[in-house]
């Protein structure tokens, strides 16, 4: 058994609509959330599908647990890919505040574990094509949701 298919983990699945132009399909599941602003994730992405394109607003460190993960780098003035990055099972990332980027799964999707340090309450801000703030995480309303459940 893959122990992070087990039935204690809620998955939350986010995907895209008609107003985007790449496919959006990943599922997020809350590991742990501390009081000190720290919070872990564990991400999986559908087969050669997205997340929505971002930018972390904490200090993150990444690492793939299954699959391939590919990382487009994005020039936040131009909005073109400047490099793209495979991280394969058994990477390990770590990135300050400000990486602006579009990731998706691999042929056969990906899952990978985040450790985030939250500043000022932020955690990742969810981009428009153009770079402007479409929507943000926040440290806050994912603590609320988790002392709601308990």
């Amino acid at each position: 058994m893959n122990v992070f298919d087990n039935e204690n983990l809620k998955w939350r699945r986010f995907t895209g609509d008609d107003s985007f132009d790449y496919p959006i399909d990943y599922e997020a599941a809350l590991l742990s959330i501390r009081e000190d602003g720290h919070v872990d994730l564990l991400y999986r992405w559908a087969p050669n599908s997205y997340c929505h394109f971002h930018r972390h607003t904490a200090a993150t460190t990444s690492t793939v647990l299954a699959g391939e993960l590919h990382v487009d780098i994005i020039d936040p003035r131009s909005g073109k890919v400047v490099q793209t990055k495979i991280r394969h099972a058994g990477d390990y990332a770590h990135k300050e505040p400000g990486d602006v980027h579009m990731e998706r799964g691999g042929p056969e999707g990906a899952l990978v574990l985040f450790n985030l340090q939250a500043v000022d309450n932020s955690l990742a801000e969810s981009l428009a094509k153009d770079g402007t703030i479409i929507g943000e995480s926040k440290f806050d309303d994912i603590l609320n949701r988790r002392r709601q459940k308990q």
